[in-house]
C-alpha cells in the first residue's frame, strides 16, 4: 500500500487551517457530494463524503492522496477517482474507520490500484 495515499499531495492546494465541511466533492465524471468530515492526521488523512441521493444517503470515505485539487473560492474538492470507482469502494465503516488497520489497509488497497 502506497503511505502516500493518505497524504494530502502539495499540489492539490489543501491549506490544513481551512475546513473542508460542507464544501462539494467533484469526481472525475461529475459530483459525488459533500464533504461531512475530514481528518489532516499525518499517515491517514482523508476526507469523509455524504453522497446525498446520488447512492441512497450512503457515505464513503477518501483518502487524502487521491484529492487532486482543493478550490477555497468554490469551495470545492476535485478528486481525481471517477464516480464508478468511488461507488465501487469498499463499504464506509464509521466506527472502524480511525481504529482498525485493516479496514484502512483495504480502503487503501482498493485506491492505490488505481492509477491517480
Amino acid at each position: 500500500m502506497d503511505p502516500n495515499l493518505w497524504a494530502y499531495t502539495p499540489a492539490s492546494g489543501r491549506a490544513t487551517e481551512a475546513s473542508l465541511v460542507g464544501f462539494r466533492v467533484e469526481a472525475s465524471d461529475g459530483s459525488i457530494g459533500k464533504v461531512d468530515k475530514h481528518s489532516d492526521e499525518v499517515g491517514s488523512a482523508h476526507i469523509v463524503v455524504d453522497t446525498g441521493p446520488w447512492i441512497f444517503g450512503k457515505h464513503v470515505l477518501l483518502p487524502a492522496g487521491v484529492v487532486s485539487s482543493v478550490d477555497l473560492a468554490a469551495e470545492t474538492v476535485h478528486v481525481s477517482r471517477s464516480k464508478d470507482e468511488i461507488k465501487n469502494a469498499p463499504e464506509f465503516d464509521k466506527d472502524a474507520h480511525a481504529d482498525d488497520p485493516a479496514y484502512r489497509d483495504r480502503l487503501g488497497g482498493y485506491y492505490g490500484g488505481f492509477m491517480g
